[in-house]
């Protein structure tokens, strides 16, 4: 390996200068070798020795700016939780948009060896980003060859399962990583293929379009054919001569989008929650698609009617005994049933989305989310030794229900940690679930439910360091199918030994992407503690907050009053799946609205076509009803064609979709069925603004010519 780097997790720190002081989240430790690695710009500092010594912090320029204005921030101090200081030794570029790591600053990791020794010769202790650089030509299944050795050398026989090491390149970080934490947002490939196809999708409704009318109004075109013809032309000059018309179409057609998406870009980014850059258009891989899209548009679209139009006859065309044939009709039918196939599986496929989305935020997680308040204070360990009496005096206020102490709270990051239990034939099993460091206030303020035993108690003394509490799918891990019979088990976790005092039932303490997980809930040490959760009532909220604010900076005048709502918190782990259902429906839309311009110009074509044979109807007795349903009935069956094909494939997709939900609908017949509702009645309203017009048309009109 020629470099390699090592992050921790992202830690949050107090941090102040002067009179300026913020609860900063995006703090990592990390090797001094790191802008070796990484082509992070220096905008201020030495890189190679900006990380070196203890106790030296690198900011990005927007964190500098915050605390030093546009002051040179090296050699300039920062106090860290009113305990350290750090020396600023460099100041870089901030981290882009589309990194996978994402950051505010950067600590020495001698800094984290000088905090905790322990654990850097601990090799159980896996809580590491490591990236490092290869020569190249580098067989990196050499290297993966060499790994179990490696583990044999350094982890314990039994724990050979537990551990493993595993590459993969950075450039698959973002959309093919298969680890289970990476240290920034990770993006859905399967949602890529997904937007591609839709994408492929509305242009294929486009190109069938213009197929339709172009096929549709030949006869229009059929004498400058003829007189071509009769002049000398051949039928691959004219071929050359449509698609060139054809070519020339699409590329108005791109200039006209490019000149759309400079108008909407700004608004697609906010709903896609990604910051797009107009110099996109100008990269070299945007800008070749938009040079190739008018010739290959255009050829796609234009090679039928332009095969179409070159074949027709002179002699038959000049006599005015030239039809449109059959063929054409039946093409036409087709090419519809096409487009309205697509528009129903894009409206089922938005109606199922949002119901995916109604139930995960419907879903019972098996804990009290509503009207619960989180503090984030960052581990202060100011807080910390006090924790009780700041609780207690929180509480006093009215509102304030109960109140409890934690790590972490649902939806939140956590730990895992080897867990040793007793299995049922008196083996020490060792496993490595979820961990919760929580106080005894946390099981009744969140209301979670007992499966067997008991939550821990001010009354059992033992409770603090000999008691353990783990959730149903942790008993089923280790071996147990009844709750009872784990209960009273002995157990070692970090340090601790003890029993198995209850079982808790299952919670969704993650995404609902995921299956409940197995989970150890142990008694916190004082120095753990990150949040406290307040269960409050809500008549009169914003004068409970600014109470609470005004207790807070009392009796911890030096850290902030940050606060969120449990609910909404816990919400924002399905912000991307929002996202993919806005986008969806956005897609869908357009994609309807082009089928239905397809239709409307088909339907005038044919309604332009039939104006005598609507005006003898009208003669003959003819009601307004009746031209109305003649015309439209056509259109509605070939919509109701569009349903039975579109019905299985739409549900075979969803079906896939939804396999990334552990907890998911069940896809109901109504929902197909609503979105071909939807499609008859788009069509029957843009077919019959058409045939009423012409139903009221006056007869003499149309039958003047004969």
């Amino acid at each position: 390996m020629k470099k390699t780097v090592q992050f921790t997790s992202p830690n949050t720190f107090l941090l102040e200068h002067g009179d300026k002081h913020f609860q900063e989240e995006g703090v990592v430790f990390t090797d001094s070798t790191v802008f070796d690695v990484f082509s992070w710009k220096m905008l201020a500092g030495n890189p190679k020795q900006a990380l070196v010594a203890p106790n030296s912090i690198v900011l990005t320029r927007s964190m500098a700016k915050k605390y030093f204005g546009d002051q040179n921030p090296v050699g300039k101090t920062l106090r860290v939780e009113n305990q350290e200081t750090f020396t600023v030794t460099g100041m870089m570029e901030d981290v882009p948009a589309n990194s996978h790591l994402s950051f505010h600053a950067l600590v020495s990791m001698t800094t984290f060896i000088k905090w905790r020794p322990e654990i850097f010769n601990e090799w159980g202790y896996i809580d590491f980003y490591t990236y490092f650089l290869l020569p190249e030509q580098t067989d990196i299944k050499s290297l993966e060859a060499r790994i179990p050795g490696y583990t044999s050398r350094h982890y314990p026989k039994n724990n050979n399962d537990i551990y493993t090491v595993a590459f993969e390149p950075l450039s698959a970080a973002y959309l093919h990583s298969k680890a289970q934490r990476q240290p920034g947002p990770t993006g859905s490939l399967s949602n890529v293929y997904i937007f591609s196809i839709i994408g492929l999708f509305i242009l294929l409704i486009a190109c069938i379009n213009f197929v339709n009318l172009s096929t549709a109004r030949s006869m229009e075109r059929a004498r400058e054919v003829g007189v071509r013809k009769a002049v000398g032309a051949y039928q691959q000059g004219l071929i050359y001569q449509f698609l060139t018309e054809s070519i020339l179409l699409s590329l108005a057609a791109v200039l006209l989008s490019v000149i759309l998406i400079i108008i909407t870009l700004p608004f697609v980014g906010e709903i896609a929650g990604k910051p797009f850059t107009y110099s996109l258009l100008l990269s070299w891989k945007i800008t070749p698609v938009l040079v190739l899209m008018p010739f290959l548009l255009g050829l796609l679209a234009g090679s039928y009617p332009a095969w179409v139009l070159s074949r027709f006859r002179p002699v038959e065309v000049l006599k005015g005994q030239f039809r449109s044939s059959n063929k054409g009709v039946a093409l036409r039918k087709g090419l519809v049933v096409v487009q309205f196939s697509l528009s129903v599986a894009l409206i089922a496929g938005t109606m199922i989305v949002y119901s995916q989305l109604r139930h995960m935020r419907s879903h019972t997680l098996g804990f009290r989310q509503d009207q619960m308040l989180v503090i984030d204070y960052g581990g202060d360990q100011k807080v910390n030794t006090s924790v009780e009496a700041i609780k207690n005096t929180l509480a006093e206020n009215p509102a304030v229900q109960s109140i409890s102490a934690s790590r972490a709270v649902p939806g939140d990051f956590y730990p895992n940690g080897t867990t040793h239990i007793e299995s049922l034939n008196g083996d020490m099993r060792s496993e490595t679930p979820a961990m919760y460091e929580i106080d005894y206030d946390f099981i009744p303020v969140y209301e979670m439910k007992m499966a067997a035993g008991r939550p821990y108690s001010r009354s059992f003394p033992a409770d603090d360091t000999a008691s353990l509490l783990i959730n149903e799918a942790a008993m089923k891990q280790y071996g147990y199918s009844n709750p009872e019979e784990i209960v009273g088990k002995r157990f070692e976790q970090w340090g601790r030994k003890g029993t198995v005092i209850g079982v808790v039932k299952d919670f969704n303490y993650q995404s609902l992407h995921k299956k409940v997980e197995p989970l150890a809930m142990r008694m916190a040490p004082a120095q753990s503690l990150n949040k406290l959760s307040l269960r409050i009532k809500t008549d009169h909220l914003s004068k409970t907050l600014k109470e609470l604010e005004q207790t807070w900076s009392a009796l911890v005048p030096h850290r902030p009053f940050l606060y969120n709502f449990l609910d909404q918190s816990f919400n924002t782990q399905y912000k991307q799946d929002a996202r993919f259902g806005k986008l969806f429906a956005a897609f869908a839309g357009l994609t309807i609205f082009i089928a239905c311009l397809g239709l409307f110009g088909l339907a005038t074509y044919t309604t332009e076509q039939r104006v005598k044979e609507i005006g003898v109807r009208k003669v003959l007795g003819a009601s307004v009803t009746n031209i109305v349903t003649l015309l439209s009935s056509d259109f509605v069956k070939l919509v109701l064609i569009a349903i039975l094909i579109a019905t299985p494939a739409v549900w075979w997709a969803m079906q896939e979709w939804l396999q990334e939900f552990a907890y998911r609908i069940t896809i109901q017949w109504w929902m197909i069925g609503t979105a071909g509702v939807l499609s008859v009645m788009t069509a029957l309203l843009t077919v019959s603004l058409l045939a009423v017009k012409a139903a009221l048309m006056n007869p003499v009109k149309a039958l003047r010519s004969e």
